[in-house]
């Protein structure tokens, strides 16, 4: 219990405050005089086609201009089965933290969209995906969304459905 206070208190701290350090997809911010680094030479998601509306970028991350709502789960069958996350002891910092959330309250995190649009780069089934394996550490979308979520459920008391209605608004705004 005084665990998930901790957590609760640092992860509202981290949202009220943001995180200047790093770009959108979670990586360490450049100088503005430093060059744009060059694309990879081998095939990668990013070079693969996605569906009308939608660009991706060189992390293979869809930017969706249509408005569609990313992929998320509602069946209570996959929520019995959701697959582990990866241990939060790997990571620092606020991926750390992201990751603590996310195994704090897997099948609410399961049930809602990804809005680095993961979906479609990489098949994702929800924001819960991104943390099976390193993608979330690499995308503040993904920690973003997983600590927004973390405070909802805790501090506001709100059902995933609340928490997935305020995200999709959130999200929408600002595409």
């Amino acid at each position: 219990m005084r665990r998930s206070a901790i957590l609760t208190a640092f992860v509202v701290g981290v949202i009220t405050c943001g995180c200047a350090a790093t770009d959108e997809h979670g990586a360490a911010r450049k100088p503005a005089a430093q060059p744009q680094r060059q694309a990879a030479s081998k095939t990668t998601p990013a070079d693969q086609p996605v569906r009308g509306g939608a660009t991706r970028d060189d992390h293979g991350h869809t930017h969706d201009v249509t408005g569609e709502v990313p992929a998320f789960v509602t069946s209570a069958s996959e929520l019995k089965l959701l697959p582990a996350t990866l241990a939060p002891e790997k990571f620092t910092g606020k991926q750390r933290l992201g990751y603590e959330a996310v195994r704090q309250i897997p099948r609410t995190i399961a049930q809602l969209p990804c809005y680095c649009h993961c979906d479609k780069g990489f098949g994702h089934k929800s924001l819960h995906s991104c943390f099976v394996d390193d993608h979330a550490a690499h995308c503040a979308v993904c920690i973003d969304e997983a600590l927004m979520a973390y405070k909802m459920e805790k501090e506001d008391k709100l059902t995933p459905e609340q928490i997935r209605e305020r995200i999709v608004a959130h999200y929408s705004s600002k595409q």
